[in-house]
């Protein structure tokens, strides 16, 4: 079984996030990048199924720009066999990215694409069910288990209620949540093996893809700040603060 994983780049979580002083895009300059943490979820997530026998190879597929090579060569040393980098926009909508992804799975002939639920940059939890619904596979969203046998995956996912469990056939697409695993560290050996694993680089041309988005960005704003926090002396102050000044009882 052949499992395609896609990977992205993004703002590393722990970084502060800055907004351009036109307020037109989020300022990356001299920021640290890495790879999406879901993405990093789904990366593990596969790797630990070829570990178990279940896959026999696991290929990591990025859609940007030249940087993005980095974070492939990072799947790589986490287990990935192989990577493909499609050359785009760093910007490209959910849209394109589905379209090329399915491109992707269908020249690979994935038996399951494995994807990070979301990204924390865009936040926009569109690319999985899009791809799923261009390939016509099923999908099983939010994982927080996966089980492969008899030709199916067995999906545990979260939803508002609690847990669901089913049962999709393969080829499918799983996007993953944030408690289905605890990704590894790569060692310093296998960082040094990524470097010999193939990479291979395309462009949307050679999938056949027009590359059109839909989606502009009118304004960047940074979140109002936080006032002050302050003391009362008692309940009754309390209580008349909530209702008079925050206005959240009555």
């Amino acid at each position: 079984m052949k499992i395609l994983v896609s990977v992205k780049r993004v703002i590393d979580y722990n970084v502060k996030v800055r907004v351009k002083a036109d307020h037109t895009a989020v300022d990356l300059t001299n920021v640290k990048m890495s790879m999406n943490p879901f993405c990093e979820i789904a990366v593990e997530e596969a790797i630990r199924l070829k570990e178990k026998g279940v896959a026999s190879e696991v290929v990591a597929v990025s859609i940007g720009s030249k940087a993005c090579q980095e974070t492939l060569r990072t799947a790589l040393a986490l287990g990935a066999d192989r990577a493909i980098q499609v050359e785009a926009e760093d910007d490209v909508d959910s849209l394109s990215v589905a379209k090329l992804l399915a491109k992707v799975a269908q020249e690979e002939a994935a038996d399951l694409v494995i994807m990070g639920k979301q990204a924390i940059d865009s936040d926009n939890n569109q690319t999985g069910q899009m791809l799923a619904a261009l390939l016509d596979y099923p999908q099983a969203t939010f994982a927080s288990e996966v089980v492969i046998e008899n030709g199916e995956a067995q999906v545990t996912r979260e939803i508002d209620g609690g847990l669901q469990t089913l049962a999709v056939t393969l080829p499918a697409v799983v996007t993953t949540d944030l408690r289905l695993n605890e990704p590894r560290f790569a060692s310093l050996p296998n960082i040094m093996k990524a470097k010999r694993k193939p990479l291979d680089v395309k462009t949307p041309a050679d999938l056949g893809v027009e590359i059109r988005s839909n989606v502009s960005v009118v304004s960047v704003t940074p979140p109002p700040e936080r006032a002050g926090g302050i003391k009362v002396g008692s309940v009754t102050e309390l209580v008349d603060k909530l209702k008079n000044e925050a206005k959240v009882v009555s």
